[in-house]
């Protein structure tokens, strides 16, 4: 088995036209994700108006009641937003990229269950008639004599359970794989809520265009969870059956898997990105781990390089040839999609190198037009890898090794005693004329997006993918 797999000429890159239309396409996904995320909130918020919410506020008792149906009508809007978002659609996964959509599902999320909180205590509060001795039996009577209650209270606790395992101190004390279970009861969460919603949800009984517009709504999540998550995996899997061909040991904690299957020319695969993988032969594959496509798509071989961190990534060392393998994907934004200048930077940190590793075989440019920075500790990944791509392709090698001096430090020690912003700029003089592609742990690729933004790069040229979770 050869170290390097290099793509054909044809496959190498876009046509300038076709990556003008995806960032024309991506632009309009963008406004019209956001001005739908605003436009659903504020017309929940008129059907509220328009049913008596604000005349409610001039009492005591009916404005917490009126208050607490507003908290519900937001959270559940919210809900549904956050797993649209994760639901891997692909204008939306395409538009924003992983990290960013991950970004701002943690944040929606975390609003949601603030909303959904604050209109459970709220509106019990305004049917006991904010009497404290009054609230237990207004729980026991919302509880038994309305419909889906119980439901809707089950449903909240699997909510809350997923938000707390979200908090950064609690994964921080998770493994992955059991982190990844507890944030499926979102969905159980989310199902359990729509009974109480459909059989006492006055804004969505009493209005056709409201009941319309939750149905849809509902409908839409549902189909796009369907479709995205369950059906198109299984159908990929099953039309492009792939199975291990081999494992390679790159360094003393880094694997190589290679893959190989049916048509893999028509799988729509670009360099940069990363698939969800199941492997099928062994303990653990209910779960789908990430990993990177370490080379570049050439329609007959795929290969993905991980290190060994948690159960899914120690599973790669002992992989034998002929296992079938269950994916999901090909995700990730960090590609030519992004692209917008001729002359690229492609740095990345650790494993991070392994998309950029496969930027660099596979995207088109002339000799001195990209830099490729590699930080390590130890030792480098695909170190001849990269020098026979060096060699044929003309990137140019800046390798970045050793332990970092101080915590905020990302460039190492290679810096020589000088300000990371000089030494950048000497080894990068025209940095703000190019792409910069990041990939490495958040905090890395953080301060190197803050070194290249001081340093003049726009914001809109600067393309991350940061791991962990």
């Amino acid at each position: 088995m050869t170290a390097l797999v290099t793509a054909p000429a044809a496959a190498s890159s876009a046509a300038p036209e076709r990556l003008d239309k995806d960032a024309a396409v991506d632009r309009v996904v963008r406004l019209v994700a956001v001005t739908a995320l605003w436009l659903g909130l504020l017309v929940i918020t008129y059907w509220w108006v328009a049913d008596g919410g604000v005349t409610d506020l001039a009492h005591w008792v009916s404005g917490l009641t009126s208050l607490g149906r507003l908290a519900g009508l937001w959270a559940a809007d919210l809900l549904l937003i956050q797993v649209l978002l994760m639901s891997r659609l692909p204008p939306l996964e395409h538009a924003f990229g992983r990290d960013r959509l991950a970004r701002t599902h943690r944040v929606v999320g975390l609003l949601s269950c603030y909303l959904m909180i604050t209109h459970i205590v709220v509106i019990i509060s305004g049917y006991a008639s904010g009497r404290w001795s009054a609230i237990l039996p207004t729980i026991w009577e919302l509880i038994t004599a309305y419909g889906g209650i119980l439901l809707a209270i089950a449903g909240a606790a699997c909510l809350i359970i997923v938000v707390v395992a979200s908090l950064k101190a609690a994964r921080r004390r998770l493994r992955y794989e059991s982190w990844h279970l507890l944030h499926l009861y979102g969905y159980l969460g989310v199902g359990l809520a729509l009974p109480h919603q459909l059989w006492t949800g006055q804004e969505f009984l009493q209005s056709p265009a409201a009941t319309v517009y939750w149905w849809a709504l509902w409908g839409a999540t549902a189909a796009a969870v369907v479709v995205w998550r369950i059906w198109l995996p299984l159908w990929r899997s099953a039309r492009y059956r792939l199975r291990v061909v081999g494992v390679l040991r790159e360094s003393s904690d880094v694997f190589s898997v290679y893959l190989t299957g049916h048509r893999l020319d028509r799988l729509p695969l670009r360099a940069g990105q990363f698939i969800n993988v199941r492997f099928l032969s062994r303990p653990g594959w209910t779960r789908a781990n990430p990993f990177s496509l370490s080379i570049a798509p050439n329609g007959h071989t795929l290969r993905i390089t991980a290190k060994i961190l948690g159960e899914g990534s120690a599973r790669l060392a002992h992989l034998r040839p002929g296992t079938r393998v269950l994916f999901e994907g090909p995700y990730g934004r960090l590609s030519s999609r992004v692209r917008t200048q001729r002359k690229l930077v492609l740095a990345g940190a650790g494993v991070g190198i392994t998309p950029l590793r496969a930027l660099a075989e596979g995207l088109d440019y002339a000799p001195g037009e990209a830099i490729m920075l590699q930080r390590y500790t130890a030792e480098p990944l695909f170190e001849r890898e990269l020098e026979i791509l060096a060699a044929k392709k003309g990137l140019q090698l800046v390798n970045l090794p050793g332990a970092r001096r101080t915590p905020s430090s990302v460039l190492g020690p290679t810096a020589g005693g000088l300000p990371e912003m000089i030494a950048l700029r000497r080894w990068i003089p025209d940095l703000a004329e190019r792409d910069v592609f990041l990939c490495g742990p958040s905090t890395w690729t953080d301060g190197v997006e803050r070194l290249a933004f001081a340093a003049g790069v726009p914001g809109s040229r600067i393309h991350s993918e940061s791991f962990g979770w």
